[in-house]
């Protein structure tokens, strides 16, 4: 078993974080290197995608014959859903996203999701975490390991050395810091494993220190 690091690129190998009861697969895809996650349940076999970003070929693949349940779509930009529609056509999956986030995504969203809504993968259960400033319905994903630390999947609201892009709105960015200061680093222990829409992983640990940077630079 090769260790998971959590570097992908694309055209590159996927990358596999086992833990007690769920199979986390990472994969980069399209021209933007965006971040796809696949989780599995040990116990069910059952699979939910996180993100059908690019490359519908690439991440039926990686989905493989075990079949999908749902597709969660973290956030409305393009490049996050861009397989999306044939991946749903192939697999006959449920669609779920934020619901302020809907309209933005032209497949129909079968479940629409807010905060503290659980979304089930097999015996495990992941949380939507509702953080706005990147869009308006941004979510994260919240796995809970009971048998270890969490691990969060942060679409594109955090990333290693700082939030996501709030496109020069001091507005948005007030609002994206602070849900997540307040939902992510006020809530959850340094050793929260990160799962960011683009590039590498992180910790809360590692970001933490840098918190006030953030907030006096304004991005």
């Amino acid at each position: 078993m090769t260790e998971y690091h959590g570097n992908v690129h694309v055209g590159g190998p996927a990358q596999t974080h086992e833990l007690a009861a769920l199979m986390i697969t990472k994969v980069a895809v399209g021209p933007m290197n965006n971040n796809a996650y696949l989780l599995r349940c040990r116990q069910s076999d059952e699979q939910v995608l996180i993100d059908a970003a690019n490359d519908a070929k690439m991440l039926l693949g990686v989905i493989g014959g075990a079949g999908l349940t749902r597709v969660i779509t973290t956030h409305r930009h393009g490049d996050h859903w861009q397989a999306l529609a044939e991946i749903v056509a192939k697999t006959s999956a449920i669609t779920v996203a934020g619901r302020f986030d809907v309209e933005g995504i032209p497949v129909p969203t079968d479940e629409a999701v807010g905060d503290g809504d659980r979304i089930k993968v097999g015996e495990c259960e992941l949380e939507v975490i509702h953080l706005v400033g990147h869009t308006p319905g941004s979510i994260a994903l919240l796995y809970d390991d009971p048998a270890g630390a969490p691990h969060v999947f942060t679409g594109d609201s955090l990333f290693p050395g700082g939030v996501g892009n709030t496109h020069d709105d001091p507005e948005a960015f007030e609002s994206l810091l602070g849900d997540v200061e307040s939902k992510l680093f006020d809530r959850l222990p340094d050793e929260t494993w990160v799962y960011p829409g683009h590039g590498a992983d992180t910790t809360l640990g590692a970001e933490r220190p840098s918190l006030p940077q953030w907030r006096a630079r304004g991005w």
